[in-house]
């Protein structure tokens, strides 16, 4: 389910939410060939807490996805209830045996920031994230220890479902755009940003679209028109 600030309403199913968004898009004439090649859009964000989004993202900071998930999985194993260990849980934790499950020094530093965090509200809950602005959050969570804009715009996009981020700092995101249009070079986040401007209120799912078709490119089933 995608959640949307205060509309007062329940979460509309994000499939409903995305095919106004393509509708929105094709207007574009960049992502309408992008639409058509790529297809429905098929973003499902995660139900998970902001917490520990935050926390698996510092897990995949400058690491292969394998090696995080099995980090991962060793933290996931030091807690012996259900669910994914809690801030207090992390708190108490010796330093040594988070660096046992292959965190390094300045990762184990930035997960207990995170948990200190979110003890003490900073980090709010999904409940408490709804009520927050897009860029409030931001501003918010990067005064965390390892957490940047472009982390928040992760969790913006695939925790919270918002539908109008565009991470114009992703490689990704630019790249989908370079080939998309059939250009030499990227283009500037600032660029990018107002190119998008018209993409509003489905920025997220732009973006979503940029990724395929930079994935697409590199496997040579896309093609510009």
């Amino acid at each position: 389910m995608v959640e949307i600030v205060g509309t007062g309403a329940p979460p509309a199913p994000a499939s409903t939410l995305w095919a106004k968004a393509e509708r929105k898009l094709k207007r574009d004439p960049v992502l309408k060939q992008v639409v058509r090649q790529i297809g429905p859009c098929t973003l499902a964000p995660t139900e998970r807490e902001p917490y520990e989004a935050l926390v698996r993202a510092i897990a995949h900071q400058q690491v292969h996805g394998r090696a995080a998930e099995a980090i991962l999985g060793r933290f996931l194993a030091l807690h012996p209830g259900p669910g994914f260990p809690p801030p207090g849980f992390v708190l108490s934790l010796p330093v040594e045996a988070m660096r046992g499950c292959g965190f390094s020094q300045s990762k184990v530093a930035a997960i207990r920031d995170i948990a200190e965090k979110a003890v003490g509200g900073l980090v709010p809950t999904r409940e408490g994230a709804a009520r927050l602005s897009d860029e409030a959050l931001i501003e918010r969570l990067v005064a965390i220890r390892g957490v940047g804009r472009w982390t928040v715009e992760m969790l913006l996009i695939f925790t919270l479902g918002r539908p109008d981020v565009l991470p114009v700092d992703d490689f990704g995101v630019r790249e989908g755009w370079r080939v998309a249009a059939g250009l030499e070079a990227q283009p500037k986040p600032k660029e990018l940003a107002e190119i998008g401007a018209a993409w509003a209120p489905w920025r997220s799912v732009a973006a979503w679209y940029l990724w395929r078709a930079a994935d697409a490119a590199k496997r040579s089933i896309f093609k510009p028109q």
